[in-house]
């Protein structure tokens, strides 16, 4: 059986319905969407050639096949390599909940022989910063992020479901939250996290908590593949 994927593209809000029919064009059954907006200053869009605008975070979970073929159609097909068109990143899956959700997502394909082998995950050149921190604190979470270098992030708009009253050193969980994704290298990726605990952290206003996935391949981020 392949392994299984989550797969993220992040997408400019106008491009979205043509990302949608993208993942339809690719016969993927299953892609979830949801309105974001972007977070890098002016100074650093303008470094880049990019302006900012609203953005849309598609997610859908695939074979190791299929990602192969999404991150090379999305750089053929879409240009998502060109300025301000999009990124996507893949983060490998552990296990999955049944038999039904397996077929359904991987649509009869999750026991085709795999094109490639296994990457070993501790080598992984590439990582997605997730934090998690009070409405309104997105800019004390990037100022301190931007800090140790990192360039931009997404930010999407997200509310609790815990116990009324649970708590994590004052962050009541079941708040409207705001989570924020930064792309990284594996190399800056502690600086990043350390510098947003710093400045972000439980003792803050912000509350931010922070943690990390493993990123296995990304299309669109340039930087990264050089």
């Amino acid at each position: 059986m392949q392994k299984m994927y989550l797969f993220i593209t992040i997408t400019n809000r106008e491009d979205g319905n043509e990302f949608t029919n993208f993942f339809n064009s690719k016969e993927i059954p299953v892609v979830y969407s949801t309105p974001c907006r972007g977070t890098a200053k002016k100074s650093i869009l303008d470094v880049f050639g990019i302006e900012e605008s609203l953005k849309t975070v598609h997610y859908t979970i695939v074979t190791e096949n299929k990602k192969e073929e999404l991150l090379k159609s999305l750089t053929k097909d879409m240009a998502i390599d060109l300025p301000n068109r999009g990124i996507a990143v893949s983060i490998p899956l552990s296990s999955i909940g049944s038999r039904h959700a397996l077929e359904a997502f991987a649509d009869g394909h999750q026991d085709d022989e795999s094109k490639n082998e296994v990457k070993d995950m501790t080598q992984c050149q590439t990582e997605l910063i997730v934090t998690i921190c009070e409405k309104g604190h997105t800019e004390q979470v990037m100022d301190a992020a931007r800090e140790a270098g990192a360039a931009g992030g997404t930010v999407i708009h997200a509310k609790g479901t815990g116990a009324k009253y649970a708590k994590f050193f004052g962050l009541t969980l079941a708040d409207e939250k705001e989570m924020i994704y930064i792309v990284s290298s594996t190399e800056n990726k502690k600086n990043i996290m350390t510098s947003i605990i710093q400045g972000a952290g439980p003792h803050t206003d912000a509350h931010a908590i922070v943690f990390s996935l493993p990123v296995s391949d990304t299309a669109g981020l340039r930087i990264f593949d050089k």
